[in-house]
């Protein structure tokens, strides 16, 4: 296996546009890859471009009618049918839209392989993650699922046991829904509550399909404003033990940056520090619970487009690539002044938001009947352990 790690990357993803109105800027993906080069990341790890998801590909996942019809809105926006989610608010048409999606596809496809394979141990593509696409419809700014096409490759190359972590402020439900029935995927979501969020969905109870798939689900709600110390303390009290005890062959993790304090979408209250605190700790779970760290990262979310979302996912890189950015790094210049050219923005200063190291305190430590956060912790557990044989 080889010692480095992949960085997923064409220039071509920056095409994934849904126009100057839309909070899906692509903006942030050429600010990552910029910032990736100024910390020369992109020296630590193999940067490789896959080719495009082709049509038995995302059949894995998307019915044979649904990319016909992202096919056609693709070559004509006008023909966009709503009936898909294509042409709405949220995913409108785009010349192209097709292209671009597959390149993205592929992307997460092409890690998923590599690390298969073990041509590398751990991949990151931060321009995937699009977690709320589909079988049959465009959902929540996503056209294609790559992740769960990243996950249905594996199955084919003959994975038995795929677990999928997903940090986005929104619930993975895309995800979630691919797999509803397939005990060999494990699917743990860590989302703001669906009372106040898109899509209205990942409440603890929504456990898996029936029979084996039963406990293949994990959704833990979080409360609105919830920040660093109870983000931290609900990741760590459900997703290691769970990892633990289900041993997958590969890791795929979606690091959504809009969990951030200043994503203008969504209401936690996270910082960069606990993102990357976040990032780091799925690195040593796969180095943990995985046989050979097999490792794919994904982005997703994050629409604080340049102050958040670069830095957020720079990170991502470095820790998947064995070079951490410190959390107390100044920014390069050359960079702040790129963000200034694209967008007539301020850049940020440093790498993190200033809270190094964060601190949480384990669920061993006690619960509190009165704390939201260990309302759904213990929601979860409760819902969840005791299906898969572990203590709630």
């Amino acid at each position: 296996m080889s010692g480095r790690a992949l960085l997923m990357w064409d220039e071509a993803v920056t095409k994934y546009d849904f126009g100057n109105d839309h909070p899906m800027d692509p903006v942030r993906l050429a600010l990552t890859i910029g910032l990736v080069r100024a910390y020369e990341l992109d020296r630590a790890l193999d940067v490789v471009a896959a080719k495009p998801a082709g049509d038995s590909t995302l059949r894995l996942v998307h019915r044979e009618d649904y990319v016909a019809a992202v096919r056609a809105a693709s070559a004509d926006p006008r023909e966009a049918d709503q009936a898909y989610g294509l042409g709405t608010m949220d995913d409108p048409a785009f010349k192209g839209m097709h292209e671009a999606s597959a390149l993205i596809a592929g992307q997460s496809v092409g890690a998923a392989e590599a690390v298969w394979r073990g041509e590398a141990a751990h991949a990151v593509n931060f321009a995937g993650g699009l977690h709320h696409a589909m079988p049959g419809a465009a959902s929540g700014f996503c056209i294609y699922n790559d992740a769960s096409l990243a996950i249905a490759r594996l199955l084919e190359l003959g994975a038995e046991r795929v677990a999928y972590v997903d940090v986005d402020v929104h619930h993975g439900d895309g995800v979630q829904a691919a797999f509803w029935d397939d005990p060999r995927v494990l699917t743990i979501s860590l989302h703001e509550h669906p009372q106040t969020l898109f899509p209205q969905t990942g409440w603890p109870e929504e456990t898996g399909g029936r029979g084996a798939a039963e406990g293949s689900a994990v959704n833990v709600a979080l409360p609105a404003g919830t920040g660093d110390e109870g983000w931290l303390r609900a990741f760590h009290a459900v997703v290691p033990e769970l990892l633990a005890d289900f041993r997958p062959q590969v890791l795929v993790t979606q690091h959504g940056a809009d969990t951030h304090f200043e994503d203008p979408l969504a209401h936690l209250a996270v910082s960069l520090d606990a993102q990357r605190s976040v990032q780091a700790a799925c690195h040593e779970l796969a180095h943990a619970h995985v046989d050979g760290a097999k490792w794919v990262a994904l982005g997703g979310g994050g629409y604080a487009v340049a102050d958040v979302v670069p830095r957020s996912w720079t990170h991502l890189v470095g820790i998947v690539g064995h070079a951490e950015v410190r959390p107390e790094s100044l920014i390069p210049e050359s960079w702040r002044d790129e963000v200034y050219a694209r967008t007539r923005g301020v850049a940020p200063g440093r790498m993190t938001d200033g809270r190094w190291p964060v601190r949480w305190r384990p669920w061993d430590e006690g619960y509190d009947p009165g704390d939201r956060v260990d309302q759904a912790v213990l929601a979860t557990r409760r819902a969840v352990f005791p299906l898969r044989g572990l203590l709630a």
